[in-house]
């Protein structure tokens, strides 16, 4: 039987089929009761879990996350589909299609990546330029590059999602770089292309989306300037000269990418072209988030439902 994508369920549906499960958490109604929340996902969304009247002994035997068989109903409840599940069981990996799974991008990855390499390739600055090469010539890592998500949650979160984003972000900075020629552009696309290269190792996405250890004790922004100084020490033990001032150069645009202390930024921006990079990295950021969140609301209303992340609802009708 065909897999029913989460983003086709209407409410007051009998649902039979296997999701991913991801977060459970085992609560007490106000009576005392127990019940599990959790999400349940597929490629196309997600979608909130409650089963009640639940026990310790079905919460410990849910992988966290793994695949599950759910039986149960989707209903609306404060405007947001859920699924009241009625049983549930573990299933095993080898019997799940995973594409069904595990989102990715729409775009031609093959593609993606020569433009990325050909934009890249136009910096001139010689120190600048043998860090990017080291990085594009190390090609387990560019495979990573290739199929690593851009995120977890909040923007490009689907395999293929960092390559997208970057190339992206490439291609808006080719476009403005002109218009500001006091802006040192090789230092904005080499900033660019290794600002969150070290997502390649904060995340993992074998069966769901989630942190590696490493990656949920360090973060990607202080692993993409590690894997930054690895890089330059490499190059500089094999006899080319990297100066300190271009390393700090680009470890304080990697630092300060997120603009803000709240958001996880190190540092703020104190560099023409840091500001650029956090401008272009959070615009290509909103600009998926808005768009997923149109794609995905699942009610006929003109505006979706409320977005935490963005902090308001999205209008969804076009002029044209």
């Amino acid at each position: 039987m065909a897999h029913k994508f989460i983003n086709t369920i209407e409410p007051g549906e009998t649902i039979n089929d296997v999701y991913m499960v991801r977060d459970p958490i085992l609560r007490s109604t106000t009576r005392g009761d127990l019940y599990i929340a959790m999400y349940l996902l597929d490629r196309s969304g997600q979608v909130n879990g409650r089963m009640w009247q639940a026990s310790e002994t079905v919460y410990k035997s849910l992988p966290k996350p793994g695949f599950v068989r759910v039986q149960g109903r989707s209903e609306l409840y404060q405007n947001n589909l859920q699924i009241i599940i009625n049983n549930i069981s573990v299933v095993d990996i080898s019997k799940v299609c995973i594409d069904d799974f595990l989102a990715r991008t729409k775009k031609d990855v093959g593609r993606m990546f020569e433009e990325v390499t050909a934009i890249v390739g136009r910096i001139k600055n010689p120190q600048l330029q043998a860090i990017v090469q080291a990085f594009l010539a190390d090609e387990e890592l560019m495979e990573k590059f290739r199929n690593a998500p851009g995120g977890m949650k909040l923007h490009h979160d689907y395999i293929g999602g960092l390559l997208e984003h970057v190339h992206n972000m490439l291609r808006v900075a080719a476009v403005i770089l002109p218009l500001y020629p006091n802006v040192q552009a090789d230092l904005v696309l080499a900033g660019i292309f290794l600002h969150d290269i070290g997502k390649t190792e904060e995340l993992t996405y074998d069966m769901a989306f989630t942190y590696t250890d490493s990656g949920q004790l360090i973060g990607h922004i202080v692993k993409s300037v590690v894997m930054v100084n690895q890089k330059v020490e490499a190059l500089r033990a094999g006899g080319t000269q990297i100066e300190r001032e271009v390393v700090d150069s680009i470890s304080h645009i990697i630092l300060s990418h997120h603009g803000e202390y709240e958001y996880g930024s190190p540092k703020l921006p104190a560099m023409p072209e840091a500001f650029m990079v956090y401008f272009v990295d959070d615009l290509d950021a909103k600009i998926n988030m808005v768009e997923s969140a149109i794609d995905e609301e699942q009610s006929d209303s003109s505006w979706t439902s409320w977005i935490n992340a963005l902090q308001t609802r999205l209008y969804r009708k076009r002029i044209d």
